[in-house]
């Protein structure tokens, strides 16, 4: 009887260590470099940032899944050629949108295992909830901050990264589809057709994880 239990307690001790050694917990950090479009304005790139928690599961075959919980934050800007009006010339009216996502993307790697490093290609579906949509703008030298509608976010990554002891490094492109707003959320008007036009951010990310 003491031998089986012995020989039970050791499997147990060791499906609970190679458990253990497939799922590993981190925090992830990094940078968004975004360029929105809303309507047929196209907005210039801006530096954003997400932070969040994540987990690596290790499969057969070379393959890894790694789902996050981030927040992010994207943002873009827009500045109108000169003009003049009635009073002032000579001027330039500059915009600058910010959107706040608590975001959920979930990261396919596939890549050899080096024994010194890991190299892998990643390719990452996301979907979150943006819970803050602003444009700050500016009209010579008078401020103003409008605020637009929260909506679904989702889109997918594509791109490379590598495993490092505890530290893992990721650049992505990422497409987004989601509908963050249409110009009726930023002026209140009713414009028709023009309500269709879904409010896109996509850009390049690098994202720095560290492992526990």
């Amino acid at each position: 009887m003491k031998k089986y239990l012995i020989v039970i307690a050791a499997a147990l001790l060791a499906f609970s260590a190679t458990a253990s050694a497939q799922m590993n917990f981190g925090v992830t950090a990094g940078m968004n470099f975004n360029s929105a479009k809303i309507g047929d304005v196209k907005m210039d790139a801006r530096a954003g940032w997400n932070v969040g928690a994540t987990v690596q599961f290790d499969l057969p075959l070379g393959f890894s899944l790694q789902p996050s919980l981030v927040y992010m934050q994207k943002s873009g800007g827009y500045t109108t050629p000169e003009f003049s009006s009635a009073i002032l010339e000579d001027i330039k009216a500059q915009f600058v949108q910010t959107v706040g996502s608590l975001v959920l993307p979930v990261s396919v790697q596939w890549g050899p295992d080096l024994l010194v490093a890991r190299p892998f290609l990643d390719v990452t579906p996301y979907v979150g909830y943006s819970l803050s949509n602003k444009i700050k703008a500016d009209v010579a030298g008078l401020e103003e901050v409008v605020k637009g509608g929260n909506g679904l976010d989702y889109g997918l990554g594509l791109g490379a990264g590598i495993n490092v002891w505890k530290l893992q490094a990721i650049v992505r492109y990422n497409w987004n589809f989601g509908v963050l707003g249409s110009l009726k959320d930023f002026t209140g008007v009713d414009l028709g057709d023009l309500n269709a036009e879904n409010e896109t951010f996509g850009g390049i990310s690098v994202n720095v994880a560290f492992f526990f």
